[in-house]
């Protein structure tokens, strides 16, 4: 196995580009009006959206079916309302696991009037279809690191998923190194939310990806300011 393993960077500035004046997005993967048939996702792990929404603004209600939709809020506060009856705010910090299943529909809102709101979502494809729909939702205190909070097991207090897929949270210090072990045969992608990161020979800036598989080891090295990423172990 070679030591360099397979990667591919997707910076920032090459990501698509969506803009609604009150939505602001970029897309790691083809998605809506963006198609870029090299990006179409990495194994189950098929949309990365980086959404801003203005104060007060948000998606009106729209459908889903067989996909696991996470919400990860980075700035302001969300709020979530779904056709089975659940209604939640999500501060910043939080993350949401919603699990179409055979459908389901909902509506997701900047909760401020004044500030912006920030989140990721993450669609992960599920490797069971229709089913009961499903919500969890969960604070995980940042620790340097990484910390699972998506496991297909709930594993230390995770939020469970229908995929043999596992997303960590990672955090790191200034100038801190972290070792992780890799297994063969899975997928990986790191994205980088802040502070800049070195790995596999390449300097990472915030809103980057990179796709990694074949590899048996990885050392991430944070630059000169703390480091907050999502770590993707996939099938």
């Amino acid at each position: 196995m070679a030591d360099m393993g397979v990667h591919e960077l997707i910076r920032s500035q090459d990501r698509g580009e969506a803009d609604f004046g009150w939505l602001q997005s970029r897309h790691s993967f083809s998605f809506g009006s963006y198609y870029n048939p090299k990006q179409m996702g990495i194994s189950a792990l098929r949309v990365i959206n980086d959404d801003r929404v203005a104060p007060g603004a948000g998606f009106d209600t729209h459908g889903h079916r067989d996909m696991e939709i996470i919400s990860y809020v980075l700035q302001g506060a969300m709020v979530h309302k779904d056709s089975a009856g659940h209604e939640q705010l999500l501060p910043a910090g939080e993350l949401q696991l919603m699990s179409a299943g055979r459908g389901i529909y909902h509506s997701e809102y900047n909760a401020s009037q004044q500030q912006p709101l920030a989140f990721l979502q993450i669609w992960i494809k599920p490797n069971q279809l229709g089913g009961e729909p499903g919500y969890q939702q969960r604070r995980f205190e940042p620790r340097p690191g990484l910390q699972w909070v998506v496991t297909p097991d709930g594993r230390e207090q995770s939020l469970s998923i229908k995929q043999d897929a596992y997303l960590g949270q990672l955090q790191l210090e200034a100038k801190q190194d972290l070792q992780l072990s890799l297994a063969d045969g899975r997928n990986y992608y790191l994205h980088l939310i802040q502070g800049e990161l070195a790995c596999q020979g390449l300097e990472l800036q915030a809103g980057d990806g990179l796709k990694l598989s074949q590899l048996d080891a990885l050392k991430l090295t944070a630059g000169a300011a703390p480091v907050k990423a999502l770590w993707f172990d996939l099938p």
